[in-house]
């Protein structure tokens, strides 16, 4: 979220916003506290966040970022929905349910930083499109630690139960091949998401932001790729920190390239001249 691609200005507060996030998501995610300690601590966080408390360091710090910049709480109140309901959920009946989840769980982000940034809402649909899918990428990278380690399936069970298959797989060593066709399924399904995000480079206005979100939409891309083609119970489906280079390099120079080829379009285009 704060690569060195962003402007220096806005790195601060997108850290205060991630660190925020973290916390959050590792009080959802803690395997010993109970339900109820796991909400009192993210009302706890919210309150810090809303000036009702300051008993979270990190909530207190994403308020001062924010009032410093004249933005508002609610992305991040947004995204406390979403581990609310990681708390007392762990199930989702369909594709429809899991993006209800995502528009808490991961379009917040995007959002923010569009707002950080001072971009027109019309960027949005794009931006949560992208944001969906880099979320459902996660869920279906972490599938069987999930399930393992935390009982939580994301994968939507109409989809398990038209290719025949239970839950209980998840915790299997390798993927049967019902299982493989589910998960493949579902990664054709995020690669529609991520088209649906195509257009927002090019409707940002701000250049670098721009270049990292095509450097986000080709590490993205290639995610998917190997998702669709790999066993994620079994094999690898992660990138290595050199692919992932790599990957993000070739998105922002290629966004770049872009750029700078219509700006030179422009500068050099022929004028009329009056007779």
């Amino acid at each position: 979220m704060a690569s060195r691609l962003l402007e220096r200005r806005h790195r601060p507060i997108i850290l205060a916003f991630y660190d925020f996030v973290r916390v959050a998501d590792d009080i959802a995610d803690h395997p010993s506290l109970g339900r109820s300690e796991k909400l009192a601590r993210l009302d706890s966080l919210e309150a810090s966040l809303l000036a009702g408390g300051d008993d979270e360091p990190v909530g207190v710090a994403l308020r001062e970022a924010l009032n410093g910049r004249g933005l508002s709480a609610v992305h991040a109140q947004d995204l406390l929905k979403a581990f609310r309901q990681d708390v007392v959920k762990s199930r989702y009946d369909n594709w429809s349910e899991l993006i209800g989840y995502c528009t808490y769980s991961a379009m917040p982000v995007g959002r923010f930083v569009l707002d950080v940034h001072g971009e027109s809402k019309s960027t949005w649909p794009a931006s949560d499109a992208l944001c969906a899918a880099l979320q459902i990428i996660n869920h279906l990278q972490d599938c069987k630690a999930d399930y393992r380690r935390l009982n939580r399936v994301y994968l939507p069970l109409d989809v398990l139960s038209d290719h025949g298959v239970a839950v209980e797989a998840l915790g299997q060593a390798q993927s049967s091949p019902a299982l493989i066709g589910c998960l493949h399924d579902l990664a054709g399904r995020t690669a529609a998401l991520l088209h649906q995000s195509r257009p927002l480079p090019e409707a940002v206005g701000n250049v670098r932001l721009a270049m990292e979100i095509a450097a986000i939409q080709r590490l993205a891309g290639r995610l998917v790729a190997i998702l669709q083609k790999r066993d994620p119970l079994s094999e690898p489906v992660h990138l290595t920190k050199t692919q992932a280079f790599v990957t993000a390099a070739a998105g922002a120079t290629v966004r770049l390239l872009r750029v700078l080829v219509r700006t030179a379009t422009h500068f050099y285009r022929p004028q009329a001249h009056e007779c």
